[in-house]
């Protein structure tokens, strides 16, 4: 995928209100191995309420030190956060890109999230 493609892509999914919206704009690129990953997240995504805010969370199983499979759960958002934080979490996931590599294609300014 050239440069301007994916800041194309980037920009395109950026303006779905939702992670679902959002997630059916990367299903459906034309660029087959963005379409297929994103495809192959589909039903993985939970909501849970926790300290009064609605997340989102990426759940799937991975293989543990005792190769067993175990469920790997991962926050990615807040229900009504903009939409960037799950494309940039997307790319990284799926095509080891940096997060503030896909902020800077979305035009936004990318903040590291403070330690607890």
């Amino acid at each position: 995928m050239q440069h301007d493609q994916f800041v194309t892509l980037v920009k395109s999914a950026c303006e779905a209100n939702t992670l679902p919206e959002a997630l059916d704009i990367l299903k459906n690129c034309e660029h087959e191995d963005v379409a297929e990953a994103a495809q192959s997240l589909t039903g993985q995504f939970k909501l849970a309420e926790i300290e009064g805010e609605r997340r989102i969370y990426h759940v799937s199983m991975q293989e543990n030190d005792e190769g067993q499979e175990e469920e790997y759960v991962e926050w990615i958002m807040n229900v009504g956060d903009d939409v960037i934080k799950f494309v940039a979490w997307f790319f990284f996931d799926m095509f080891d890109m940096k997060q503030k590599d896909v902020y800077q294609a979305a035009g936004r300014t990318y903040q590291q999230p403070k330690r607890q």
